[in-house]
Order: structure tokens, then C-alpha cells, then sequence
């Protein structure tokens, strides 16, 4: 199978000959007399052992590539691949003849030679190639082996020394270093990197910085590593590879606003490749601050009860109001949602700090959907409340019982227009299945109108939700005497099947993304960034049709510039890729694009 990544940044696996056909061959055919494109795709067959499917095009490489090295490595690999020894040999000697010594010719006449059980005259190329080039990898490494494997690590070590008195050698002062480290040698070590460093070319190969960050690290050198590293590092060039070394070392220095300005850099690439490991460093990072936020005595609490009117995608100022009118028939009445409470095997007494977990996400994106839910399923206006610690730090609260019948009614009449109803949620969370408790409220005399529950497989929460709102409405219009309106007839419409678990999902991120613009919330309070934007196109992509998911993205596009505005343009091209492949029926479209406008103006 070979992984690929589509515009969007999904990954896909698509069997070999599939994949070979469809892809590789179209793509050599378009680049054909593009030298530089044709190089790349060849390699690429080549690396996924496809070299007899591409035998013409590597011909036609080495007759027109200009640089006539690349080429002709490129077609004598496919013949010695192709069994055909004798010509490959006259073409590399052809090229030595023309224009003379080339140390990855030199290697590659070394493995032909190899190829015939030659091994005395391969291992004469091989270090003459080395002698011309010291720091070829491929050449270097077959060089040890063979060393390795017939005359033990003392001679191994014996060659890495003479490697390294060769002029411009950088890669056996590497070996010697880490040999160096194994004998708690650091300052001999670190002499090896200066040395190593000294001979490079600029910018550092990659492979020097990796390896150099890399065993520095494994052996514990965490403040040299960066010491070293950091001054040469280039996103750009280096990557993941040892991005991913220095990140780790900073977080376990403690350092971590130079691990986020790492990982900050490393997401700029939009390498789709690396979307998981960055994703990763992101927790990570966010899991480190939060082991040092202090213990806090619980009467140094300040509480707070946020109020999000109707969906938490649809500001009363947002452009989107207009897609989603104001019905001149409402009937004036209020009803409130709350949750944010769910009960845990873990369940502390205490009041303690912790990332988020699915039952904490779970218990503040339900009532939000059910919100949107009544509110678009009935002629009556719609709130979620969402209790929240303002001081000492801003964040979420998640109780571990459920709020009182009076504590909830008592919330749920604070602000104007005061809510008739509140339904309460809560999360029987200690094991799979959950289950959710829900009770309609009267808030003028906190009496309990009605009680629902169901068991909620948190991975397919579609298989029960929207049955349970549906069971709301109907209690709400035997109880409270709510009229009911034709949802069809309005914008309005739910993910299907697997979708609505990722929707509940950016559900729960709008309101993070809400909460973390306000003016008092702390500067940390977010994480996931990237994750949360990506979340959202890729769930636009699946349902392209779904005017509310477009909104939802729009939104949160909006709200994150008022966070971490300088991680927008990251997404820029998959935004226009998604309006121009999947556009929206009018108006819905054009407001969409209003708001993406203003979500990327800079």
C-alpha cells in the first residue's frame, strides 16, 4: 500500500499497481521533459520497488537531464535492478570518462561490482568515493558494515577514525561522539560536534543535526543539545526529525514557550505528514502548563455562569443571521440547557486541574446540541449555561454530581429575557456505556417536570443523541406547551452516521475558541489549535452540502483570530480548495466566503 495525502491533508492508502497506474505513470507522463520532476517521481518508484515499471522513463531521464550525475544514477539503478549488470557498468564508466570522478557514481560501481561477488574490488571504490566525498550516507554506512561484520567493533571504530582525518569530514566525527557519550565522555563529545559543525556546509545537513540532537538527548545532555542545535536549526530544511528533539528537550527543561515557538514553526510548513506527531507536542505541551498550575484553596475560587444564546456557531452579530432568521412567530418563551457535570470512577473530592477527557467534552457539548436542536425544532429562543472559573485562571467547570433542581432554575433566571425552563444533563460516566440523565426543570419554582435518560456509547454518540432530543421535544410540548416547527424548512440540518461525533466534537472546540477570546482569559487557556481548525475543514470536506458545518468553520475561523491570528494563513489554500470544490448553494455560499474573508484579512 502507499500512503498519500490529498489537497486537505487526509490521508489515504491506495494499493501499489492502484496507486502505479493511476498516479505514478499519469504524473511521469505530464513531467516527462521536466528533468527535476521527473528525478523526484523516478526516486520515489525506485524507494517503493517499482523500478521495472519505469524503465523508458529513466532512460529518458539520463538522456535529458542536465545534470548528467542524477541521471545516470538514476538509469544505471533501474538496469543493475533490471539484471542488466554489463550495461549499467558501461554507462557509469561512460560517465567517469566524460566527467570524471563523481562519488555517488564511484558507490553505485561499488555495488555492481558487489552485485558480481566482486567484494575486493567494491570495497576499493567504496572508500575512494569516500575519500571524494566522506559524508555520502550511503557510502559511509556500507563502509562500516563491512568492517562489522568481518572484523569486529574495534576495526569499525578504527575506520570511523580514519574517515574523520579525511578532508571535510563530518559524519565519523558524529560516530565518534556518540562512542564518546557511551563512555560518559561529554566534553570529548562535544569536541566531535564543534569539529563536525566546523566542516559543514550551511545550512547543516539534516542528518548532522539529527544525529547530533538525537544521542545528546538519549543520553540526558538536554541544556548542550540546544546549545548546539537550536543556532543551526531551520524548519524548513530540518523538519520534523529534529524538531521533534528539540521540542522533547524542552519540555523537559521546563522551557516551554521555546517548545511552543518550535512546534509554531514546524505547523507553518503545512506538512500533512506531520500533522499527527505535531499534534502530539501540542497535548504534550498544554499537559506540562497545566502541571504547573498551583493548587489552589478552594475558597479562592471565583465562579462565573457563561450564557451562549442559541447556537454557539451563530452570534447574534454574526453575518450568518441571516440564513437563520429570526421567526416573527415566536412564541417568547426561553429555554435553558445545562451540563457541564459528569460523574467518574476517578471522581476526586477536591477540586483539581486536568486536560480535557471525553466525559468533561461530552457534558458541555450536549447541551449545546440539544440548544440548537430545540431551538431550530421549536418556536422558542434557546441558552446554554456553562459555569466557569474566572479567577484564579480562566477555565471550564466540570462537577462531579449533578446540579440541583434549584441551583440550575436560580442560573437559569440571571439573565434577561429569564428562561421559563432549564433541562439539565448529566454524565453517568465510570463506564462504557455512559448514561445520560436529563431533567426538565420549571424554573419559577424549581419543580422537575420530567426525567429522560439513555445509555451513550461515546464513540457513536449518533446512535442515541438525537433520538434523546427527540424525546425532549416531545416533552417539552406535552409539559411546557412548546409549539414545534418544521425543521426542513429552515437551514438547519445534522451530520449523519460517524460525522456527528466529530460535529459534537467542534461543538465543544466553539465554545473553547469562544471562552479563549475573552479579554480576561489567560493567554494558555487554548490548546490544539491547529487541530481544532483542521478538525473543522476536514469535517466541512464530508459534508459538503451541510450549511451549519460551513458556519461552524467560519466561526470558529473568526473567534481563533482574536486568539492566535498568526496561525491562520496556515490554512489559507485548504479554505479556498474547499469554496471552489465545494461551494454552497446561494446565499449560504457567499456569506460563508464574507466571513473566511474576514477570518484571513490580514
Amino acid at each position: 500500500m502507499i500512503r498519500v495525502h490529498d489537497g486537505y491533508g487526509r490521508e489515504m492508502l491506495i494499493p501499489k499497481s492502484e496507486w502505479c497506474d493511476k498516479v505514478l505513470l499519469p504524473n511521469i507522463r505530464q513531467a516527462w521533459n521536466k528533468p527535476d520532476e521527473l528525478y523526484d517521481l523516478l526516486l520515489a518508484a525506485l524507494n517503493d520497488e517499482l523500478g521495472s515499471k519505469v524503465v523508458d522513463a529513466a532512460k529518458h531521464l539520463f538522456e535529458i537531464d542536465p545534470i548528467h550525475s542524477r541521471g545516470t544514477c538514476i538509469w544505471g539503478v533501474v538496469l543493475m535492478e533490471e539484471g542488466r549488470l554489463q550495461e549499467a557498468e558501461t554507462v557509469f564508466r561512460r560517465y567517469l570518462e566524460k566527467h570524471g570522478e563523481e562519488p555517488v557514481i564511484l558507490t553505485n560501481l561499488a555495488r555492481l561490482h558487489s552485485k558480481r561477488g566482486e567484494g575486493k574490488r567494491a570495497e576499493e571504490l567504496l572508500w575512494h568515493s569516500l575519500e571524494l566525498d566522506p559524508n555520502l550516507d550511503s557510502s559511509f554506512g556500507w563502509y562500516l558494515a563491512i568492517f562489522r561484520k568481518r572484523d569486529g567493533e574495534e576495526a569499525v571504530q578504527d575506520a570511523t577514525r580514519r574517515m574523520s582525518k579525511l578532508p571535510g569530514s563530518w559524519r565519523a566525527q558524529l560516530w565518534l561522539a556518540r562512542t564518546a557519550l557511551a563512555s560518559r565522555a561529554l566534553d570529548e563529545a562535544l569536541a566531535h560536534y564543534s569539529d563536525a559543525l566546523s566542516h559543514a556546509t550551511n545550512p547543516v545537513p539534516t542528518d548532522l543535526l539529527m544525529q547530533m540532537s538525537g544521542d545528546l538527548g538519549n543520553h540526558g545532555h538536554l541544556p548542550e543539545l540546544l546549545h548546539v542545535t537550536v543556532p543551526h536549526f531551520k524548519a524548513e530544511i530540518h523538519g520534523l526529525t529534529v524538531g521533534n528533539n528539540l521540542i522533547k528537550a524542552c519540555l523537559d527543561l521546563g522551557q516551554l514557550e521555546q517548545a511552543k515557538q518550535l512546534l509554531d514553526l514546524l505547523y507553518s510548513q503545512k506538512r500533512h505528514d506531520w500533522q499527527q506527531h505535531l499534534s502530539y507536542w501540542d497535548t504534550e505541551i498544554a499537559k506540562a502548563r497545566l502541571a504547573t498550575v498551583p493548587q489552589t484553596p478552594v475558597p479562592e475560587f471565583k465562579f462565573a455562569m457563561l450564557s451562549i444564546e442559541g447556537p454557539v456557531w451563530l452570534k447574534q452579530d454574526s453575518p450568518a443571521s441571516e440564513l437563520f432568521p429570526e421567526r416573527p412567530d415566536a412564541d417568547g418563551m426561553v429555554i435553558a440547557f445545562m451540563g457541564s457535570s459528569a460523574e467518574q470512577a476517578t471522581n476526586s473530592k477536591r477540586i483539581e486541574a486536568q486536560m480535557p477527557d471525553m466525559p468533561g467534552r461530552l457534558s458541555r457539548a450536549l447541551p449545546l446540541f440539544l440548544s440548537e436542536y430545540i431551538g431550530f425544532g421549536t418556536l422558542s429562543g434557546t441558552r446554554t449555561l456553562v459555569p466557569w472559573i474566572v479567577e484564579p485562571t480562566g477555565a471550564f467547570v466540570v462537577s462531579g454530581a449533578c446540579w440541583s433542581d434549584g441551583d440550575a432554575a436560580n442560573s437559569a433566571r440571571r439573565d434577561e429575557p429569564l428562561a421559563d425552563y432549564v433541562v439539565i444533563t448529566h454524565l453517568q460516566a465510570q463506564s462504557e456505556p455512559y448514561v445520560v440523565e436529563l431533567r426538565l426543570v420549571r424554573t419559577i419554582d424549581a419543580k422537575c417536570l420530567g426525567q429522560l435518560s439513555c445509555n451513550l456509547m461515546p464513540a457513536t454518540p449518533q446512535d442515541s443523541l438525537p433520538h434523546l432530543a427527540n424525546r425532549l421535544m416531545a416533552l417539552l410540548e406535552e409539559v411546557a406547551e412548546v409549539t414545534r416547527r418544521n425543521v426542513s424548512a429552515t437551514a438547519y440540518q445534522l451530520p449523519e452516521g460517524d460525522f456527528f461525533a466529530n460535529y459534537l466534537l467542534r461543538l465543544e472546540q466553539m465554545l473553547a475558541v469562544r471562552c479563549a477570546a475573552m479579554e480576561t482569559t489567560q493567554a494558555h487557556f487554548l490548546s490544539g489549535e491547529h487541530e481544532i481548525i483542521d478538525g473543522n475543514i476536514q469535517l466541512s470536506v464530508a459534508c459538503p452540502e451541510n450549511i451549519p458545518i460551513r458556519i461552524l468553520l467560519a466561526q470558529t475561523l473568526l473567534t481563533m483570530k482574536k486568539v492566535h491570528r498568526n496561525i491562520l494563513p496556515d490554512f489559507r489554500e485548504k479554505m479556498e480548495l474547499l469554496q471552489k470544490q465545494h461551494p454552497l448553494p446561494p446565499p449560504a455560499q457567499g456569506v460563508a466566503q464574507r466571513m473566511l474573508d474576514d477570518a484571513l484579512a490580514t
